[in-house]
């Protein structure tokens, strides 16, 4: 358990001094607290005893002063309260951010989710609200109700009794709200994860008719978010409506035993006020925290869930600098399989590439180029087996320094909000402006960019301002972008047209000259022709691998003979030729 929270402890530690200060006010706050009752003994026992104005006068001076510097404590500690929630966030936003990246990795996607982010935000708008203040005065509840013992004990009884019950109402406030409050947690994160899908996919949606019953989906999702949240809330409204009127009536109840005790001339009318004063400020840090405590419940769940995630995404260890690759690419024995998954996708593939040769990867959809792609470019773990780079697997590099010799352009492209030299620079801090026209110009895409309002230009939100072709060319950009000795182009022309093309096929070949590692997954003819290698896939099976002529001619004469009935196919499905006539263009890129 320790381990559990390790990581946010350590934050928490980090701004001990500043709770402690939060303490100390609280301290000196809960004292001057007394100035009130305190103040009310002296003008009943005193001043309207002696009828003595000067005594007046002085006392209304001190009490004036000792409110002043009380606000001014409040005002310290809210604002030393709202810089340690800042701190604790400032510690581990980073981390949490790049644990949310890494699970979307570890688990392909399928269990991947922003909400630690929101439970980040969470746990610091709690702790930057007047939620811990509660906390830090409840230890001098018992101290208040001493005091009022020192005025008489029937008096104290009464103080433990209102204590004791409105704590028990504190209690049930946690105990009623929380399971409600999970369910209603659990049930909005469901729809947020539906409205995103939905909102990425508005196209199909609106196209097939299914408007309709993602919505119905989403609704069902946050109607029972609002019945739990409303369920939470009533409860925790009743407790909170029932623990303000104990509160009234407890200190009514002081009073009349205080008057009782008065005329038996037991304590004086000064003391029966103060008693009651004194009571209602004991009972305030209760009524706070039963009014606080849904956010309490919140920042706690919150907390909880953050160490969850950071235990289960162990931070990334600093690893040795290594050099510039030179893009020799060796691959052995290589398993695998998709996160989470038992089911082996990839059995067995080895072959090897020397810095300036292209491979072409062929095979039916669902052979396993994808998750190819995806072992060379380090983004899913081998089963077994290994890709290295250099001699170095990817868990030897530091994944910042690697990724900047990586070029990868996936197949599902996406490109991010804000402007087209960002997206292309990698949205890199401090990127140079030549590198982003270089890297443009060798993907051909220029006169694209500046046709679209030139490289400042804002593509909206994922790139929706843009067709599929343009986000093709600008990802392709982005992925020679400082060219980076190995770059992997999953299916990179399938929404391109012949301008699109014939930029795609100059820069493979600026590519081989500069000496970069191409790996390409495709079926275009007239891209594969220009690649060295080939690499054959079946079934997740390695077939064949060679140059790229001795490999086509081989795939042929297979064929050939299965279609003839010659001979039986060598796999159970037919193996189609990878150098079938282009299709047509989905969506021009211009």
């Amino acid at each position: 358990m320790l381990r559990q929270h390790s990581t946010l402890r350590g934050a928490m530690r980090a701004s001990i001094g500043a709770f402690a200060s939060v303490g100390v006010f609280s301290f000196f706050i809960n004292l001057l607290m007394l100035t009130g009752p305190l103040f009310m003994l002296q003008i009943y026992d005193r001043v309207l005893a002696s009828r003595s104005l000067p005594t007046l006068f002085v006392l209304f001076l001190l009490v004036a002063g000792l409110f002043a510097f009380l606000g001014f404590l409040e005002f310290i500690r809210a604002r030393i309260l709202t810089r340690i929630g800042a701190n604790i966030f400032q510690r581990i936003h980073q981390r949490v951010f790049d644990a949310v990246m890494h699970l979307a990795l570890r688990t392909g996607g399928s269990n991947s989710s922003t909400r630690p982010l929101n439970d980040l935000n969470t746990l610091q708008q709690y702790i930057s609200g007047p939620g811990p203040s509660s906390l830090f005065d409840s230890p001098w509840v018992p101290i208040y109700i001493l005091v009022i013992f020192l005025f008489h004990w029937w008096l104290g009884v009464l103080a433990v009794i209102a204590a004791i019950i409105l704590f028990i109402i504190a209690l049930l406030n946690d105990l009623r709200s929380r399971t409600p409050l999970q369910k209603a947690n659990q049930a909005s994160a469901a729809s947020q994860q539906l409205a995103d899908a939905g909102r990425r996919n508005a196209e199909v949606l609106s196209a097939m008719g299914m408007l309709g019953s993602i919505r119905y989906r989403w609704q069902q999702s946050q109607l029972e978010a609002l019945l739990h949240q409303t369920s939470a809330r009533d409860r925790a409204g009743t407790l909170t409506s029932i623990s303000k009127s104990l509160r009234l009536f407890f200190q009514s109840a002081m009073l009349a035993a205080g008057a009782l005790l008065t005329i038996q001339q037991e304590i004086s009318a000064g003391t029966m006020i103060a008693a009651s004063i004194i009571l209602g400020r004991a009972l305030q840090p209760v009524e706070q925290a039963i009014a606080h405590w849904r956010g309490f419940v919140q920042a706690r769940q919150a907390y909880d869930g953050l160490g969850e995630l950071l235990t289960k995404i162990a931070p990334d260890k600093d690893k040795m600098s290594l050099p510039r690759p030179l893009g020799r690419i060796d691959v052995r024995a290589l398993h695998m399989a998709a996160p989470n998954s038992k089911k082996v996708i990839l059995k067995n593939i080895n072959f090897s590439l020397q810095p300036g040769q292209i491979l072409g990867i062929v095979g039916q959809s669902g052979a396993g180029k994808s998750t190819l792609a995806r072992a060379l470019m380090g983004v899913w773990a081998p089963a077994n087996g290994d890709v290295r780079i250099d001699d170095a697997t990817h868990d030897q590099w530091n994944r910042d320094e690697l990724g900047r010799y990586l070029g990868y352009l996936s197949q599902d492209v996406e490109l991010f909000g804000g402007r087209i030299n960002e997206n292309i620079a990698r949205f890199e801090h401090n990127f140079r402006e030549e590198d982003v026209i270089k890297a443009a110009k060798l993907a051909g895409v220029d006169k694209l960019i500046k046709h679209l309002g030139g490289y400042d230009a804002d593509i909206g939100p994922m790139g929706s301002s843009l067709s599929a072709g343009q986000r093709q060319r600008i990802a392709l950009a982005r992925a020679m972008y400082q060219d980076p000795p190995v770059i992997v182009l999953d299916e990179p022309n399938s929404n391109l047209d012949e301008i699109g093309n014939a930029a795609l096929q100059e820069a493979l070949l600026a590519m081989r000259k500069n000496g970069q590692t191409v790996i390409i997954i495709t079926h275009r003819m007239n891209i594969l022709n220009i690649s060295d290698v080939l690499l054959e896939l079946i079934e997740g099976q390695q077939v064949d691998f060679g140059p790229r002529h001795e490999v086509i001619a081989r795939i042929m004469e297979r064929n050939k003979k299965a279609v003839h009935g010659n001979t039986a196919p060598s796999f159970k499905k037919p193996v189609a030729v990878p150098l079938a006539p282009e299709q047509p263009d989905k969506e021009p890129a211009s």
